[in-house]
């Protein structure tokens, strides 16, 4: 096991990139995989990653012993895999034949985990949201720069030809000066769930589960999907469905972050023991454009259920997963045309019709949710070979996280946030500048402080 005092030692000495290049470089060329957690997302990555000839799914770290039993045989349905299981995922970390780790736990782990594993001189794959709060996301560069690992953030709408293209244009000025963006999710398929009380399941590992979040008496929500409800271990659909479209957003922009964040919003329509908002509507500022994100888990409505519309002065452009599309603004008329008037069939003027020419031309090209997760599990493989940064890295998704975490924020204070995305800093609000960062449970807490130094 991993002890503290020898993962300080291995940040000290640097002792990663020579055996580390060894390894990827032996047994033709393939990378040995670890995965930990195995949930719907986790199931998701252990697909992908076996659909690539050269990555070697060694091992993987499960708290709860039925989806532990689940990932292996899923694994082991491709030949020629052995995986290892792990019920202690620093057992993983100390595994010499995992070269890089790719992390599918519940939000409240992510920066931990990424920080011992840079430090065991482990590359790493991290969902997003990459964070639980802001503080984090430094904390995790900074780990990755210093022990130089590769980083891929699970935003994988990046790797989309689709949004890739879609990029492009909007930094060539296709659609003209953007100067609003407009993104949502609404749907209908998380009904309200009530406040059951289950005893905690034997195989179920929950102080395990729990680790750096805060001790709580066990609830059948708190695991699984539904952790997403409470604020100990994620920041709900904001970091969750926020987070992806915010990313591309910033992508697209070239913006570090917002100026200012105003969002509103509560547990409006679900009637049960979560926390985190199921309705939330958010407006950012950057220089020269506003965005918003709106979501909401009740109601689909009739408006699109999700994705995001980008408004220049020349056209507009709306983006999901499935594709984008592109419709031209008319040019403005010459000032001085005067419109004129024909005899209407019943007696009265009528303005005669004219065509005016579009700015830009009218653009579609899809996408496919599919090959945007083989794309990005590609890249990181690619990059931990090369050892290029990948096309999320870490900072990028630090970035986009503390800008859904600005959310959060100015929705729990009940008041407008401005921010320096330079310094990193909320500007003139020492009380929302506290919930940047959140203690860690013992004995995480100490785990981290060796890390940090």
């Amino acid at each position: 096991m991993i002890s503290p005092m020898s993962l300080t030692r291995r940040a000290v000495l640097g002792t990663l990139t020579a055996a580390a290049y060894s390894r990827i470089a032996g047994a033709n060329n393939r990378v040995g995989i670890g995965f930990i957690g195995y949930g719907l997302i986790g199931a998701q990555h252990i697909h992908d990653f076996k659909n690539q000839d050269d990555a070697n799914l060694v091992a993987l770290s499960e708290v709860y012993e039925p989806r532990m039993r689940q990932g292996l045989e899923a694994i082991r349905a491709k030949p020629g895999m052995d995986p290892r299981g792990y019920s202690d995922f620093r057992r993983l970390l100390d595994d010499k034949n995992v070269d890089a780790v790719c992390i599918s736990t519940p939000d409240h782990w992510h920066a931990l985990m990424t920080i011992m594993a840079c430090a065991a001189g482990k590359d790493v794959y991290v969902e997003k949201p990459m964070t639980l709060f802001v503080r984090e996301g430094r904390w995790m560069t900074d780990a990755a720069r210093r022990h130089q690992r590769i980083v891929q953030v699970g935003t994988q709408q990046r790797s989309g030809p689709h949004y890739q293209t879609a990029r492009r244009l909007i930094q060539e000025g296709y659609l003209g000066k953007v100067h609003s963006i407009r993104m949502g999710s609404y749907r209908n398929v998380m009904p309200g769930f009530g406040r059951p009380e289950e005893a905690l399941p034997p195989e179920f590992n929950y102080d395990m589960w729990l680790g750096p979040a805060p001790a709580r008496p066990y609830s059948p929500h708190r695991g699984l999907y539904h952790f997403r409800w409470f604020w100990d271990y994620s920041g709900g659909q904001m970091t969750n469905l926020g987070a992806h479209d915010i990313d591309i957003l910033l992508w697209s922009m070239n913006q570090k972050g917002p100026v200012s964040v105003t969002s509103a919003g509560g547990r409006f329509a679900l009637e049960d023991d979560g926390e985190t908002p199921d309705t939330q509507d958010t407006l950012l500022e950057f220089p020269g454009f506003t965005a918003s994100w709106s979501h909401r888990e009740a109601a689909m409505g009739r408006v699109a259920t999700r994705g995001a519309a980008y408004h220049g002065s020349k056209g507009s452009l709306t983006i999901t997963r499935e594709g984008f599309e592109i419709v031209g603004d008319m040019k403005r008329p010459p000032e001085n045309a005067i419109p004129t008037f024909q005899g209407h069939p019943q007696g009265g003027p009528r303005r005669e019709e004219k065509q005016y020419d579009v700015w830009t031309q009218p653009m579609k090209m899809s996408g496919n949710g599919q090959q945007q997760f083989d794309l990005h599990t590609r890249n990181f493989l690619d990059c931990v070979k090369s050892r290029q940064r990948p096309i999320a890295d870490v900072e990028d998704g630090h970035r986009t996280t503390l800008t859904c975490h600005l959310a959060n924020i100015s929705l729990r204070t009940g008041r407008k946030i401005r921010w320096d995305p330079e310094t990193e800093q909320i500007v003139g609000d020492a009380e929302a500048a506290a919930m940047l960062e959140r203690p860690y449970r013992a004995p995480w807490d100490q785990v981290l402080k060796s890390l940090l130094r």
